[in-house]
């Protein structure tokens, strides 16, 4: 007896600058404004697959964190707490800024859904456990060396690589965010890699319809935006 179809997979990709939050960026807002919106975008098509929780993967974490966990924006001067799933308790948990910044997304699209946060190598097993519809918000930076006054400078590799993962994304290629080279994004400070290869791992095989919505390193760092649905 064959299984049945697997459950489409609603897949937002965006980065998770501080900047991308208004009262973060301040004056500097309207340099992130388009940035801002393409998020939006994708969060709001993740919203509208209707998942019955979403996923947070991102840089910076350290096994997984659920209701009563937040983080904050005040090590960027601005005085916001950002609570992941329900309102913060005591002694939950510290958010790292990758997931600041999702649960931060979903606030702003209205998606008052279960949240789950996990690092990159707990992915698969955080999706096999939960039940009912998942979507992904998938967060990370492309290289932080795409300038000379970039914070790692400029290194001729970081466009490139960074043209592979926007390629990948455009075309909803799984296996290639799969299949993206650690040490290398390592070297060229891409913060995005093992949330782009997780989530590509966990998508491999699977027919994807893609867009990319937003490719650019307005400060010298990369940041992609795409939108995934996966059947």
């Amino acid at each position: 007896m064959s299984s049945p179809p697997a459950a489409p997979v609603p897949v937002a990709f965006c980065p998770c600058p501080p900047l991308l939050l208004p009262e973060v960026a301040g004056r500097a807002a309207a340099d992130t404004a388009a940035l801002r919106a393409a998020c939006a975008a994708a969060v709001e098509a993740l919203v509208a697959g209707r998942p019955d929780a979403v996923v947070l993967v991102g840089p910076g974490t350290d096994g997984r964190y659920g209701p009563g966990d937040g983080g904050d924006l005040r090590g960027f001067g601005v005085d916001l707490d950002v609570p992941l799933d329900g309102a913060v308790r005591s002694g939950g948990r510290r958010l790292p800024l990758s997931l600041t910044v999702g649960a931060w997304l979903l606030d702003r699209a209205g998606y008052a859904g279960a949240r789950v946060g996990t690092a990159p190598e707990d992915l698969a097993a955080v999706v096999a456990e939960l039940p009912g519809r998942t979507g992904l918000l998938v967060m990370g930076d492309g290289s932080a060396r795409r300038s000379e006054k970039a914070p790692g400078h400029l290194d001729p590799a970081a466009a490139p690589f960074d043209a592979a993962v926007a390629a990948a994304l455009a075309a909803g290629d799984a296996a290639a965010l799969a299949a993206l080279d650690p040490a290398e994004g390592e070297r060229l400070l891409v913060a995005g890699v093992s949330s782009w290869r997780a989530a590509g791992a966990l998508l491999a095989g699977r027919d994807v319809d893609a867009a990319l919505l937003f490719d650019g390193a307005p400060f010298g760092v990369g940041y992609l935006v795409a939108s995934w649905t996966a059947r």
